[in-house]
């Protein structure tokens, strides 16, 4: 294990406890340091290259029926070009709510004037598989069901390994939010029968924010053909256009897409998910370990928490203010985040990008003094 975060630059960036934008690597920040033309060969050959190196890391490939669509703008843009580009003229889509980026599945299907229907849990639930199997038994016209994996409102891990399942047995199509996992928590593509993935550059796979990629199934965007709902957001456009001269349509984010060719040299040179996933683990563990010294428990079930990011309740003690928090954890050089949850007051801790143990532990040092300087008595606090 690190025994210090090798992370920052010599300027010391504050450290990003965030669910994306993330911190990143010295060298991932320094491989935007170039220009790239966006149609000089050499620039289209990194673009074929990391399309190819995405449909590996989601154990999927062309000979399989899959293709990586990478599209100017980050996770939301790839969630509406979806929506915009996937649903047939007579489709109908399904969205699983559990949080705040459901919801916002919600006003992308009102604003695109897509039919739809919603099916909301609690926000410290996961979907009840046998309402989403009664929900596609009565409604015949649902042609499409959308989740998302890792609902970053909470943190809470959605199965959609089970809920794809539900899905296929149906017949309709699936398509998954993996904005949030994809880099870092194993998703079996195939097995889960996902038509649709989308992810973005600067999650798990800790590069800068520019662009979202989805990662499809060929078929099941042929069958749209023709009924895109926007000229940027229209995927099967965006794929012809790379096959047929290697380009994005439109001006594509160069220095992003060079951060995210060293992004991806960083991922194999850890160890590939499988070790990336372990070292988000750790974080989590110790952050864990360390809020429950400081009498701090997190909002969710251990069995629905994600190692990605967790939230915590607002202590009850006199004098906390999160504004105030935040300002002096900010002070110290630690970002968290403000709680998205509508019935209880939280932040969140997000513990993935380029954070290794020894963060975590100033992390919580951090909290410990701001917490004295609050004058808020918690246990270990004081």
């Amino acid at each position: 294990m690190n025994p210090a975060s090798p992370n920052l630059s010599p300027a010391r960036d504050p450290l990003l406890f965030t669910p994306g934008p993330l911190t990143t690597s010295l060298s991932v920040k320094m491989a935007m340091l170039h220009d790239a033309g966006s149609w000089h060969a050499d620039f289209n050959a990194l673009v074929a290259r990391l399309r190819e190196e995405i449909l590996a890391l989601g154990g999927v490939s062309r000979e399989m029926g899959y293709e990586c669509i990478p599209l100017q703008g980050t996770g939301t843009f790839g969630v509406e070009a979806v929506f915009a580009s996937a649903l047939p003229e007579n489709g109908k889509l399904l969205i699983l709510a559990n949080g705040a980026y459901g919801d916002r599945m919600v006003q992308m299907a009102k604003a695109l004037r897509r039919p739809h229907t919603v099916l909301t849990s609690a926000e410290s639930a996961t979907p009840d598989l046998s309402a989403v199997q009664a929900a596609l038994n009565e409604d015949a016209t649902i042609t499409h069901v959308s989740v998302v994996h890792c609902e970053t409102t909470t943190g809470i891990l959605n199965p959609i390994p089970e809920i794809g399942g539900v899905v296929r047995a149906a017949g309709r199509r699936y398509i998954v939010d993996a904005m949030s996992s994809f880099g870092a928590l194993p998703i079996d593509i195939p097995g889960s029968g996902i038509d649709f993935l989308i992810s973005s550059a600067n999650k798990c796979l800790e590069g800068v924010p520019g662009f979202s990629f989805v990662l499809a199934r060929r078929a099941a965007l042929l069958e749209a053909e023709g009924c895109a709902r926007s000229l940027s957001l229209d995927l099967l456009g965006q794929l012809r256009g790379f096959e047929r001269n290697g380009q994005f349509r439109y001006t594509p984010p160069t220095h992003a897409v060079l951060a995210f060719s060293q992004a991806l040299r960083e991922l194999a040179d850890e160890g590939g998910i499988p070790a990336r996933r372990a070292r988000y683990e750790r974080n989590h563990a110790v952050l864990l370990a360390g809020m429950a010294r400081l009498g701090w428990q997190p909002f969710l079930d251990p069995a629905v928490q994600s190692c990605i990011i967790t939230s915590f309740p607002y202590p009850a003690a006199p004098g906390f203010s999160f504004p105030v928090f935040y300002e002096f954890l900010s002070r110290r050089g630690f970002i968290i985040y403000p709680g998205k949850l509508t019935k209880v007051d939280t932040f969140r801790i997000g513990t993935i990008g380029r954070l290794f143990e020894a963060d975590i532990l100033g992390l919580l040092g951090a909290i410990r003094e701001s917490l004295r300087e609050m004058n808020v008595p918690l246990n270990g606090a004081d």
